[in-house]
């Protein structure tokens, strides 16, 4: 006796899946840029700040082509492993960016509801955006005259390159939290709405 599957299974359109594939191309540069600023900030620390490229000129033939073996044998070991993420992540990303959320019909055409809960939504985001950003802007800046702002320790290439890869992976998280956000508080105060109207 042959059984069907009755559940039902989620169709996305290609600009769906083009968003997802970018949101996820951002994830793996972002990893790829961290990962580099890591190594680069443990040369600094191991072999200093200067000097490393005229350290690796004074190498033997051997050793270059044993380091520069590694350096490809690394990076093409983490291609390989996102790619083999790329699908279920991917499709992970789209489950989460375009989860559908069904409205009471009466909600559904009205604008008054929709530029009020819109406008609530968004102040929220602004206020989380603002308690986000002040610590990173007083830590960026220096809070006082006697603090020291980040920069003073960023003095080699390293933890800049460390910094715009966590840069890149907090722009990211913030991006699909608003999503998330966005959609998910939309569905919620409109089912906290409908059920106060029934109380009345």
């Amino acid at each position: 006796m042959e059984s069907e599957s009755s559940t039902p299974i989620k169709e996305y359109n290609k600009t769906q899946r083009i968003v997802s594939g970018i949101f996820y191309a951002l994830i793996v540069i972002a990893s790829l840029v961290s990962i580099g600023g890591v190594v680069w900030t443990f040369a600094d620390i191991f072999l200093g700040t200067t000097g490393k490229f005229e350290m690796f000129l004074a190498l033997n033939l051997g050793y270059k082509i044993a380091i520069i073996g590694g350096l490809l044998a690394g990076l093409f070991f983490l291609l390989v492993f996102f790619y083999g993420l790329f699908k279920k992540t991917s499709k992970s990303l789209m489950v989460f960016i375009y989860k559908k959320r069904e409205l009471e019909e009466r909600y559904q055409n009205r604008r008054g509801v929709k530029i009020v809960v819109g406008g609530l939504l968004i102040s929220l985001i602004v206020i989380i955006v603002g308690f986000v950003l002040g610590p990173i802007w007083d830590l960026i800046t220096g809070a006082s005259e006697d603090s020291e702002s980040i920069f003073t320790f960023l003095g080699s290439m390293g933890p800049w390159v460390l910094l715009v890869g966590v840069g890149t992976f907090l722009v990211i998280g913030a991006s699909l939290f608003m999503i998330y956000f966005w959609k998910n508080g939309y569905y919620l105060i409109l089912r906290l709405l409908g059920g106060l109207e029934k109380e009345e």
